[in-house]
């Protein structure tokens, strides 16, 4: 499980909406924007999610979790009180939560008061899914393929939640870039020589 990753969006806060004045209530929020880079991530790095990334996963079986906790499911694809979709901002959801007082008085109602917003998901990023940089002082991470998407959820606090997964990829990103980095190092010494070589001989 320490390949699963979870990201809370502060800035697009989720909301609950009626269909008509007696209708149910439904939540809706994005999971996800597009080329939207993150805050500092773990103190490590900035984050991105390109176009096209969640293409593969579309179809999975994911729910709609309240604070991300099993116990508080809101919605399922698969049972259709969850719906997804993507347009040109990112992954957009909407949930048709169940009727019961627990549901009322815990998530729609904060969620009418303000006092629950955010939006998170959780996820894996795909083998070779992703793609590491520098740009000045900042590494910078961007998520071109998921390789699934397990939940979205509405989130009490704005917490970006386990690291490890991404810990992991950025410490092998860095080996190889320090690898490469060694690597012409030595090509650009090796050169130096051949030519100071060259000039002894004239």
């Amino acid at each position: 499980m320490k390949d699963i990753e979870k990201r809370t969006l502060v800035n697009l806060p989720c909301e609950l909406r009626a269909a008509h004045e007696n209708g149910p209530a439904t939540i809706v929020g994005y999971g996800a924007t597009f080329n939207a880079r993150s805050s500092l991530l773990f103190g490590s790095f900035y984050e991105e999610v390109a176009p096209g990334a969640f293409d593969d996963v579309m179809n999975d079986d994911v729910r709609a979790l309240f604070n991300h906790d099993p116990n508080f499911v809101l919605g399922r694809t698969v049972s259709g009180t969850l719906s997804l979709s993507l347009d040109s901002r990112g992954l957009a959801y909407t949930i048709t939560p169940p009727d019961t007082q627990t549901v009322r008085d815990m998530v729609l109602a904060p969620l009418q008061r303000g006092d629950v917003s955010g939006s998170s998901f959780r996820f894996r990023v795909a083998a070779d899914g992703d793609e590491w940089r520098r740009e000045g002082d900042m590494v910078v991470r961007t998520i071109h393929r998921f390789g699934g998407l397990l939940d979205v959820s509405p989130v009490t606090y704005p917490a970006y939640g386990d690291s490890y997964a991404a810990q992991r990829s950025l410490e092998a990103w860095q080996h190889a870039d320090a690898r490469e980095l060694a690597g012409k190092a030595i090509s650009e010494r090796r050169a130096r020589e051949r030519f100071l070589d060259l000039i002894n001989l004239i």
